[in-house]
């Protein structure tokens, strides 16, 4: 028996855990099911993530052409990650009462729709509504893949699945930033959703294909509303573990964007003067995730997995992707000061507050007896 190392979202939300152990399954009972359904679950990570990140290598091309500051052009990343912070919530919610699989695939040809429009646009403000429409579709691909793959896979290999998943992830935005940056280059920005639309909509049809009907049966008449589940929900942000977690999250997310939202005007300028396709190719860091992830999982899967708490993981993503919609704009304010120093700096500052944040918020319960917590 071994006990699993400490989750922020989990522990929080029911401290108890802490002191519960869990078996950790042995090799022979790990099994990834078909290998057409574990590569659907894949592609949904990679068609979700082709499009949320795609207009950063183009952002100072954007700035030269719509004649816009840096926080204007930046709302092509933010109002996206704010679309996915609205939704994800409600997804989760509607969820209960449809089938995943129509869901996410529905989700992944619609995605396609305000992909191919925003080739269309005519100027700035149209690119920045398509954008928040996309934003707005996506939690429907990846929020509801990662409650499938806990619903249809064996407890002792959801881990090792999850981590293929978000492999795709990885991929998905690497690909999505290459496709963007080169296509604008080369043909134009426009043409940039028009491939990726190209390429997301013949994916809903992949999906489809190889992902299986679920098992499980969608709740027809579920117990409570929409209004009470919102409702049950917010009683998360009550918990001050919780509220550390989700903290966390967004100030993760809001480092990760302005840093590569910024750098990208940084290494367009002098003395550097990197094309748009050039830039493309900066995001190739991602691509350690496609090996690091399924390691992680397959590690996850020999020590032991914990059970998750399904509503605060909702929680988490919105506060998360908030990060990123902030992200967008409020570095800009900072740049007029001191152009990049002056970005690096306050990043900086931001993960000194988020580890101030953590280390207090995540502190050990005050007693622990026989496994309960003495509130």
């Amino acid at each position: 028996m071994e006990s699993f190392p400490p989750n922020p979202i989990v522990s929080a939300a029911n401290p108890a855990l802490e002191s519960v152990e869990f078996e950790a399954p042995s090799p022979d009972r790990l099994g990834l099911g078909p290998l057409p359904a574990v590569a659907a679950v894949s592609l949904c990570g990679v068609f979700a993530f082709l499009n949320l990140y795609a207009t950063q290598p183009m952002l100072p091309l954007f700035a030269k052409i719509f004649h816009a500051s840096k926080a204007a052009v930046g709302l092509t990343v933010s109002v996206s990650t704010l679309g996915v912070a609205l939704s994800a919530p409600i997804f989760g919610t509607i969820a209960e009462r449809l089938s995943r699989k129509r869901v996410i695939v529905a989700s992944i040809a619609v995605l396609s729709v305000p992909t191919l429009l925003a080739a269309t646009s005519p100027g700035l403000h149209a690119l920045i509504f398509w954008r928040f429409l996309q934003g707005l579709i996506l939690p429907g691909i990846f929020a509801i893949t990662i409650t499938y793959v806990g619903e249809e896979w064996p407890v002792d290999a959801v881990a090792l699945v999850m981590s293929l998943y978000v492999s795709g992830t990885a991929l998905g935005g690497f690909v999505g930033r290459l496709i963007s940056g080169l296509a604008a280059e080369h043909f134009g920005w426009h043409w940039s959703f028009v491939f990726l639309g190209g390429l997301t909509l013949p994916g809903a049809w992949v999906v489809a294909r190889w992902l299986p009907h679920e098992t499980r049966r969608p709740h027809a008449h579920p117990t409570d509303g929409l209004a009470t589940q919102l409702r049950s929900m917010l009683t998360h942000f009550r918990n001050p573990r919780l509220l550390a977690a989700f903290a966390v999250g967004f100030g993760v997310l809001f480092t990760l964007v302005a840093t590569f939202t910024y750098i990208t005007f940084y290494l367009a300028e002098p003395p550097f003067h990197l094309s748009t396709g050039a830039l493309s190719y900066l995001f190739a860091i991602y691509l350690v995730g496609l090996l690091v992830t399924p390691l992680g999982g397959y590690l996850v899967t020999h020590i032991g997995l914990r059970k998750g708490i399904a509503c605060a993981i909702g929680l988490y993503l919105s506060c998360y992707y908030f990060g990123g919609t902030v992200a967008g704009v409020v570095p800009s304010y900072t740049w007029s000061l001191g152009k990049w120093p002056a970005c690096v700096g306050f990043v900086t500052v931001v993960l000194l507050v988020i580890l101030a944040v953590a280390l207090a918020g995540w502190r050990e319960p005050a007693a622990q007896h026989s496994g309960t917590v003495r509130q």
